[in-house]
């Protein structure tokens, strides 16, 4: 029989073991946690879970809303989900924030469809809303979807746009910002005449009689951007702040500039040090094919630009510059052509609508040599840099591989991630050399919709065979490639969500403002489908990956930042149709919120 003194104390020794037991599974109070949701990690096994706890913008629990208790405390932020779905932040492996925000203050034609007389018309009207600047002033118009509006009507000229001003210049480019329309005075500006050659890695566009037609495509775009007023400091923050904006509500955590230098460094560099950074910044610098000719010297300026501005932010958004550019080719499409093709691209035999497309001589544009790219691709590797090459055509992605293969074959540089970005046209021959030489592809997948761009801009030109396995996501993830995602925007509207559903079903939606109406209705061509799985992980972890950001950013696991998004509906479980017309309420980068929906309580 136990003693009275010791039966009493029992209940008392029992509570205290009970209180040291929380006490040694106690966790440090987390600033925000995250409770009652869909948390899609996008770990190794898309793992589900209920529940996220964050401290000190780090993540450090994820798991059950039982076991999120420990991590609440008195002034612990908690966040009911209430079944919404919680997923990492978006990574976009391929984008153009400056051009983008500079977009948003210029005149646009907003990617619709027009002819060469609405065309007129809109530009008239962007005149006339800078009634009473001097004539000298330049007028920049954007968004302008030239596929659509040869389709349309007819590839316009210069003529087109001196109809309107002789004195003022005036610029149109096209969406996708490899072609630019001239008018008189902007040619003039440019140097540009009969006589002109082409610049290294673009074309002048020539009338029959030699004259330059006011088209200018790739690298001769640079021409008139030399030679344009230049926007101020001032000027290039707010664009930046403009296209950050747009980030937040979009979703977007972390972001890579493709087409990058200096001084679109610097700019975001200034807004860090305002502490008006919302995403983190990654920046891959261009090299030109003459500054190819000197690798040694081209990869070491990329290098100086590296050591002057990157620097560990740790949890809060910071800035890299991480990659080389390389802009390897043009486009596929008629009229342009620029994309490099192993075999010519189709010319009909006749004007006639029943005619025959057979084999012509053009196979587009190659801007680099194969030496250049091999060297470049070394030298870079030998410095600890990656090389992010835009390559369209079957011919150039060829080009890129065999260059990583040339410095995958050297001693000692495994340790390399380079990115080829666009692939629209890949030979099946290659498929598989994306994965043996760990090479991303960086994908837009909006891209496989049916649109002017990619039904009679390209069907008829490449052939029944090629047009079948244009724009190859499944084919590649299939071949087991690393696809991360790239937006390319402002080459398209910014709309992250609808472009993942396309590379889930290759095919738009008529209804939505980034689609293309009923007459482009239906699936592209029979190239695989994307699971819902693989276009989340080409947009998060694999676009992380690209950047090596794998261990910081991209999932929902702890110790990573804590990159986190709030969607109004469950991506991974609604509707097809109900898919592209997903939106973010609530943006948090480094522990952090950047964006709230009005309607996020």
């Amino acid at each position: 029989m136990s003693h009275p003194q010791f039966a009493c104390q029992r209940p008392l020794a029992l509570a205290i073991i009970s209180l040291l037991s929380a006490q040694a599974h106690a966790a440090p109070a987390a600033d925000t946690v995250f409770k009652n949701g869909y948390v899609y990690t996008v770990d190794r096994h898309d793992t589900v879970r209920q529940a996220v706890a964050v401290k000190d913008g780090r993540i450090v629990f994820v798991g059950s809303n039982r076991a999120l208790a420990r991590y609440i405390g008195p002034h612990t932020r908690q966040i009911d989900l209430r079944g919404k779905m919680l997923m990492p932040g978006l990574v976009d492996g391929h984008v153009h924030p400056l051009t983008g925000g500079e977009g948003m203050t210029k005149c646009s034609l907003d990617y619709k469809p027009v002819t060469v007389a609405q065309l007129q018309d809109k530009v008239r009207a962007c005149l006339a809303d800078k009634a009473g600047t001097p004539d000298s002033a330049w007028l920049e118009v954007v968004n302008w979807d030239r596929q659509a509006t040869v389709k349309l009507d007819r590839d316009p000229v210069k003529a087109d746009l001196d109809a309107i001003s002789q004195q003022r210049p005036i610029i149109v480019t096209s969406i996708d910002n490899h072609s630019r329309l001239n008018n008189s005075p902007a040619l003039q500006a440019a140097g540009i005449t009969a006589q002109s050659v082409n610049p290294p890695g673009g074309v002048i566009g020539r009338a029959a009689n030699g004259e330059p037609s006011g088209m200018l495509e790739d690298g001769a775009v640079l021409l008139s951007d030399n030679s344009k007023p230049q926007a101020s400091d001032s000027e290039q923050q707010r664009f930046a702040r403009l296209a950050l904006g747009k980030f937040g509500e979009a979703g977007v955590t972390t972001f890579l500039s493709a087409l990058s230098d200096e001084r679109e460094v610097q700019v975001f560099a200034a807004l860090q040090r305002q502490q008006a950074l919302t995403a983190r910044a990654q920046f891959a610098i261009k090299v030109t094919p003459d500054e190819a000719n000197d690798p040694v010297a081209a990869v070491a300026g990329v290098k100086a630009i590296a050591a002057k501005y990157n620097a560990d932010a740790g949890s809060q958004p910071g800035i890299r510059v991480s990659n080389i550019k390389l802009w390897m080719d043009g486009v596929l499409q008629a009229p342009a052509q620029t994309a490099h093709l192993l075999a010519p691209y189709r010319v009909e035999a006749a004007k006639d609508k029943h005619a025959e497309w057979l084999p012509g001589q053009q196979l587009g544009e190659g801007y680099f040599s194969q030496q250049q790219v091999n060297a470049v691709l070394l030298q870079a590797a030998r410095q600890g840099l990656d090389v992010h090459m835009h390559a369209i055509g079957d011919a150039t992605v060829r080009q890129a591989l065999d260059a990583v293969a040339h410095t995958r074959s050297q001693p000692g540089l495994q340790d390399f991630r380079p990115a080829i970005a666009h692939a629209e046209l890949v030979d099946p021959a290659d498929y598989r050399r994306f994965k043996q030489l760990n090479t991303s592809a960086v994908m837009s997948f909006q891209w496989a919709q049916r649109a002017p761009y990619s039904v009679e801009a390209v069907e008829k030109q490449l052939g029944k065979q090629r047009y079948a396995r244009m724009e190859p996501e499944g084919s590649l993830r299939r071949a087991d490639t690393r696809i991360a995602y790239g937006s390319d925007w402002p080459v398209d509207p910014m709309a992250y969500f609808y472009n993942l559903r396309v590379g889930v079903t290759r095919s738009g939606d008529p209804q939505h403002p980034a689609g293309f109406g009923a007459e482009y209705r239906g699936r592209l061509n029979l190239d695989p489908l994307l699971s819902r799985a693989d276009v989340m992980r080409a947009i998060t972890m694999h676009a992380a990956y690209e950047l090596r950001l794998e261990r910081q950013v991209g999932s929902i696991e702890p110790g990573k930042y804590a990159d986190l998004i709030v969607l109004d509906r469950n991506f991974m479980r609604a509707p097809l149709a109900q898919l592209a017309a997903t939106r973010v309420l609530l943006t948090i980068v480094g522990g952090n919120t950047v964006w709230r929906a009005p309607s996020f309580h």
